[in-house]
């Protein structure tokens, strides 16, 4: 990830100083890299940066060049961040990466306005790039942002159904929304590189298939630390999603699994004074119980398995897939 971002920072910056100063200023905060004020933050975060690397190695696996990706790496990027700023609104998430989120910094209107233009921006740098595979590309990024609200709009209808019962949420139906929200963007990413690298559509659309898997892995893994995180690394409260009331996969998996520990923690969930500190502990405490976490982890290797297989059933260079394999152990043992 580190090669990545060396070589595709430099063009993300650029990108941003292109925007209007004020959106541009709530950009360079939402990356990291600078405080409120505009001036470099050495708390700040600049994120995993797992999309641009999956561009880059896109690109490679299919033997291009690794510049060829690099258009597609910062449009990713930039469609990413847009989604981080709208989903802490909708979210009320006020903290992002152990700071202010940026409408908590900023305000709502402007955290608005600057997803909106890093999202605009995305797609112009993606229109801007040369060569006879820009269309292609083009195409692949708008249907995914077309996937993407999709999803979020499923994450968000989620939150106003039952725990159990008539009408209730079940894992498959989240499984089918955590691959339009989180999957769709990461096989779009490992696709981009490939289609801008010139690559035939059999290898670009099994590059996105294993990119689809491997985002369903990273939500349920992101899930597991949503509840079982540790703040300090996280940047998130202990317990952040269940005291949200937050529907994910740990929660509906142990809920569909029955028994007493299920009962319970349905009765919890249910409850309208919401959950406090005492609460929310024997929360993930039952969901860990009726077998919520343990099915989870299972569900993000499953995936991971079925994006390698993809990828070593697909001709591919080989270097590139061994970075792609190790990167994929890396993100199903994270902490962050």
């Amino acid at each position: 990830m580190e090669r990545s971002r060396g070589l595709v920072r430099p063009a993300l910056v650029d990108a941003v100083g292109r925007l209007h100063p004020w959106t541009g200023e709530m950009a360079a905060y939402a990356m990291g890299w600078a405080d409120t004020a505009g001036r470099p933050d050495p708390a700040g975060s600049e994120g995993k940066g797992v999309r641009q690397a999956l561009a880059v190695l896109g690109a490679e696996a299919v033997g291009a060049d690794s510049a060829d990706a690099v258009p597609g790496a910062v449009a990713v990027e930039l469609v990413h961040t847009f989604s981080l700023l709208h989903d802490d609104i909708m979210d009320a998430d006020a903290l992002r990466r152990q700071r202010p989120a940026v409408w908590k910094a900023y305000g709502t209107g402007p955290a608005v306005l600057a997803g909106d233009a890093l999202l605009a921006q995305a797609v112009a740098i993606l229109a801007e790039a040369r060569g006879p595979h820009t269309g292609a590309a083009v195409r692949c990024l708008c249907g995914t942002l077309n996937t993407l609200v999709s999803g979020q709009a499923q994450d968000l209808r989620f939150e106003d159904r039952p725990w159990y019962g008539p009408g209730a949420v079940g894992p498959e139906q989240y499984r089918a929304m955590a691959e339009q929200k989180t999957g769709a963007l990461l096989g779009c990413a490992l696709a981009l590189g490939a289609v801008l690298g010139g690559a035939p559509d059999p290898a670009a659309t099994a590059l996105e298939r294993a990119g689809r898997h491997l985002g369903l892995a990273f939500q349920a893994v992101d899930d597991v630390l949503g509840i079982w995180g540790d703040p300090a690394v996280t940047g998130k409260p202990v317990h952040a999603d269940l005291r949200r009331g937050k529907k994910t996969y740990p929660v509906l998996t142990a809920l569909a699994g029955g028994g007493g520990a299920a009962r319970e923690l349905a009765a919890l969930l249910a409850s309208p004074r919401g959950l406090d500190d005492e609460t929310a502990a024997r929360a993930a405490a039952l969901v860990e119980e009726a077998g919520g976490r343990a099915a989870t982890r299972d569900e993000a290797r499953r995936h991971l398995d079925a994006a390698r297989r993809i990828l070593h059933e697909t001709p591919l260079e080989p270097s590139p897939v061994r970075q792609l394999d190790a990167l994929f152990t890396h993100l199903l043992d994270r902490t962050w």
